[in-house]
């Protein structure tokens, strides 16, 4: 099965979701993330998944383009934003919207390094519970 994470800048949360998806459930699906822009790779977001033993270091912050031609069979927006921009995709590729907040929002209102982290650390758990429930809870 092939799944798209989408969210905004494809730089935290939906590099997220396709590291734990690929980490934990690499027999079952193939992960893919996008951003309806390009934010780049959220070092804080590398760091948290680092912690809990997934390297997302090697990816890179894709546009939605990249993946037209691609027969996705879900596509799952991680952010309100990216659900109210999502494009329509051509095929059968069903469009499931499961939010999560904005850890580099979170973290602006941060008084330290920790604090701010910690936030990372809270969605990425949140992502892990979402994504430990695929395909399943997908419907198909």
């Amino acid at each position: 099965m092939k799944i798209l994470f989408l969210c905004t800048g494809n730089s935290c949360r939906s590099q997220m979701a396709e590291g734990w998806a690929r980490h934990l459930k690499s027999k079952q699906l193939e992960a893919y993330s996008a951003g309806i822009e390009t934010h780049g790779l959220n070092p804080n977001a590398v760091k948290v998944m680092a912690e809990a033993g997934v390297d997302i270091s090697g990816h890179r912050s894709q546009h939605i383009d990249e993946f037209r031609d691609v027969e996705l069979d879900h596509v799952i927006t991680v952010c309100s934003h990216a659900h109210e921009s999502c494009p329509v995709f051509p095929g059968k590729a069903k469009v499931t919207h499961v939010g999560f907040d904005d850890p580099p929002r979170l973290a602006k209102e941060a008084a330290t390094e920790e604090e701010a982290l910690s936030h990372y650390r809270r969605v990425r758990d949140e992502i892990r519970a979402f994504v430990e429930t695929l395909p399943e809870a997908l419907g198909s």
